[in-house]
């Protein structure tokens, strides 16, 4: 048994013009009952293991994987159940929340760049330097602290007015040419946009204040952000259809169904990885002579 879905259904063309209400949020589920859904994710989780072990043997790639969303869309539930497989030693997840004084001295793209991984490891951002083409486009008050020049923030005084749309054009810009550079060098990157519908959010809002268990990540913040949700689109909407390109896609994952979702993304990281086309090193005729004589020693 495995997943059957194309993967291609949910990817965005390079250089398509966005619309995500016309993206659903929900489709067909893949599995027909929780314990069908539940074998397939442990065949996924198990395949997934064994590619990433290739991963790590082969030491030729690195895997990065983005999660972007809305609050509430499952982007700590697909890292945890999609990787539950995956050897800790050769993965690494690093959450991006706001920056720290010392990371807003720097350019826009320091301090992801201080967390990608390295060959034959896989690196998991929760959240990423898209951050600074939503976020603070949907807040652009947030450019005062990074003290931009006048003449980069738009010709605003860093932030202090309106912002010029060739703030965000240039930082598309710096997007793909990093993307594009990191591709170059053997970093394969999937970046995954869980679409949640507004009703799902708020469903799941509700849920986290009537569950005890699930009290402690209700957060006040995530119903005042709830009154910017067409910036909030709109900005995903420019940002996904300007940096989806073929060494580095964005995939619009429909996530009002959380299980769904997961087997989407597992389907997506598996398929990507199998395209590598990756071999175990080979083993020349003086390491054969070498592993005869250890051989030897062993059994004597």
């Amino acid at each position: 048994m495995s997943v059957k879905i194309s993967t291609l259904d949910f990817l965005v063309p390079e250089g398509a013009k966005l619309s995500l209400r016309k993206w659903p949020t929900a489709v067909a589920p893949v599995y027909r009952s929780k314990d069908e859904y539940q074998e397939l994710l442990e065949r996924q989780v198990a395949k997934l293991a064994s590619l990433q072990e290739l991963l790590y043997a082969s030491n030729q790639h690195a895997l990065l994987l983005m999660f972007q969303g809305m609050d509430t869309a499952g982007k700590d539930g697909a890292i945890k159940h999609v990787m539950s497989g995956v050897n800790p030693q050769g993965c690494q997840v690093t959450s991006f929340k706001h920056p720290s004084a010392a990371e807003l001295q720097h350019d826009f793209l320091w301090r992801t760049t201080q967390a990608l991984p390295e060959r034959g490891r896989i690196g998991i951002f929760n959240r990423s330097y898209y951050e600074e083409v939503v976020v603070v486009r949907v807040h652009p008050e947030l450019l005062r602290a990074e003290n931009l020049p006048d003449r980069d923030a738009g010709g605003e005084g860093g932030g202090k007015g309106k912002v010029d749309a060739k703030l965000w054009r240039t930082r598309f810009h710096s997007i793909v040419d990093l993307e594009n550079h990191l591709s170059r060098n053997g970093t394969r990157i999937l970046k995954f946009f869980l679409h949640l519908s507004r009703d799902e959010q708020r469903r799941r809002l509700l849920e986290r204040i009537d569950d005890a268990q699930k009290l402690w990540k209700f957060n006040f913040a995530d119903i005042r952000e709830r009154e910017h949700w067409l910036a909030y689109m709109d900005a995903y909407e420019r940002c996904i259809g300007a940096t989806s390109t073929r060494q580095a896609p964005w995939y619009v994952v429909p996530a009002d169904d959380k299980q769904n979702a997961r087997l989407i993304v597992s389907k997506a990281v598996t398929d990507a990885l199998e395209a590598l086309d990756m071999r175990y090193p080979k083993i020349g005729a003086p390491m054969r002579r070498e592993l005869r004589k250890a051989r030897a020693a062993l059994e004597g």
